[in-house]
């Protein structure tokens, strides 16, 4: 047999096994049960990629539908650079989860990671308005979120019915003269 067949032989070979392996690692991995609480933003992709679009980080303890769910709508300290007076949520008019304000809450936060969870460290008193066609939450804390330190809007809601990706914006009126709303960033919320 020539030298030509064997090596054109050995890279069929070798491409075939490989394909097999990398089919059986799917495989493995699919068959592993989801955990209920996964992290939600480990990919995200967007069409129009736009400089003024900045992501914010968050973290959903379900992100199957209907189901119950805690969402951590985390502003960090990198995220601001001022005080927040007045904060407001833009919620898709397609996000059909009913939010309760009784259900929100605002607080100091700390963020988790692979050895520690994320959790509430001080609650942020404050109050909560829904606008009444549901497309943007006002959070007006009793006393300026001082620039320092990490925080975040806690929900806990039902997951809309319908899967998806759900964009919130983040929009933060500073103290001072100017009664001006400045844009923060978004969330972008995956429901399987």
């Amino acid at each position: 047999m020539p030298n030509n067949l064997i090596n054109l032989n050995r890279k069929k070979i070798a491409f075939a096994s490989i394909s097999a392996g990398l089919i059986a690692v799917g495989m493995t991995i699919n068959s592993f049960p989801n955990s209920k609480a996964k992290a939600g933003n480990l990919m995200e992709f967007r069409w129009d990629a736009s400089k003024n679009y900045k992501k914010l980080y968050y973290w959903q303890s379900s992100s199957k539908q209907r189901d119950r769910a805690t969402y951590y709508l985390v502003l960090r300290e990198r995220d601001r650079n001022a005080a927040v007076l007045k904060l407001s949520i833009t919620v898709p008019d397609y996000f059909d989860a009913k939010i309760n304000p009784k259900k929100l809450s605002l607080c100091k936060l700390q963020l988790g990671g692979m050895l520690k969870r994320t959790k509430c460290i001080e609650k942020i008193p404050a109050v909560f308005e829904i606008a009444k066609d549901r497309s943007e939450i006002d959070i007006f804390p009793d006393k300026p979120i001082p620039d320092g330190g990490h925080f975040a809007l806690v929900m806990k809601i039902f997951n809309p019915a319908s899967s998806g990706m759900y964009q919130f914006n983040a929009l933060a009126q500073a103290p001072g003269d100017v009664p001006m709303a400045g844009y923060l960033g978004s969330w972008n919320i995956d429901i399987e």
